[in-house]
C-alpha cells in the first residue's frame, strides 16, 4: 500500500515538473529569442517567427521593417565572425493553396530589396562589409498560435538590377 502511494506521488510530481518545464521552456525561448505577438497581423507574426529562427542560428537581428523610398527590408541581421550583414525577406502564407511562399520573391521584389539594401549600407557607412540576401518562408495556418513550418534559404538570390553591387 505504501509503495502504491509512493508511485502515485512520484507520477504526480513528474506531471507537475513536466507542466512547469513546458511553461519554463516557452518563457525561456521567448526571453532568449524574442516573443511572437499573437494579436499582430499575419505578416508581422511571420517576421517575428523568422527573427526567432535567425537568433537561434546565432545571428543578431539589428533591424526590423527597415524602409525608405527605395523599398523595405523585413529583417537585417548581423553575423559577427566572419562579419556578414544578412538582408532577409520574409514571406508568410496562411492558406493551403499550392505554391511556396518563397516563390513570391520575384525579380522585381529582388531588385527593390537590392536598392533598399544598398541605400541602407550607404546610410550606415557599411559598404565594405560582405552581405547576402536570404528568404524565410513561413507557413502559418489560420487560428494556429504558432507556425507549422519555417524554412530559411541562405543566399536565396544575388543582388539584382541596375543598382546591383558588383554589376
Amino acid at each position: 500500500m505504501a509503495t502504491n502511494r509512493l508511485a502515485n506521488r512520484t507520477r504526480q510530481t513528474l506531471a507537475w515538473i513536466t507542466s512547469r518545464g513546458k511553461r519554463f521552456r516557452n518563457w525561456y525561448v521567448d526571453y532568449r529569442f524574442g516573443s511572437i505577438d499573437e494579436n499582430a497581423q499575419l505578416g508581422r507574426r511571420g517576421e517575428q517567427a523568422a527573427a526567432q529562427l535567425l537568433r537561434r542560428k546565432g545571428l543578431n537581428v539589428i533591424a526590423e521593417s527597415e524602409s525608405d523610398r527605395a523599398g523595405e527590408i523585413d529583417l537585417i541581421a548581423l553575423r559577427k565572425r566572419p562579419r556578414l550583414i544578412v538582408f532577409v525577406e520574409v514571406k508568410t502564407l496562411s492558406t493551403t493553396r499550392p505554391g511556396h511562399p518563397a516563390d513570391r520573391v520575384d525579380e522585381n521584389k529582388q531588385a527593390r530589396i537590392t536598392r533598399a539594401a544598398l541605400r541602407y549600407l550607404k546610410r550606415k557607412k557599411l559598404l565594405g562589409i560582405a552581405c547576402r540576401f536570404d528568404v524565410v518562408a513561413v507557413w502559418w495556418p489560420r487560428d494556429e498560435p504558432r507556425p507549422t513550418r519555417v524554412e530559411h534559404y541562405e543566399s536565396a538570390f544575388d543582388a539584382v538590377g541596375i543598382d546591383s553591387f558588383y554589376g
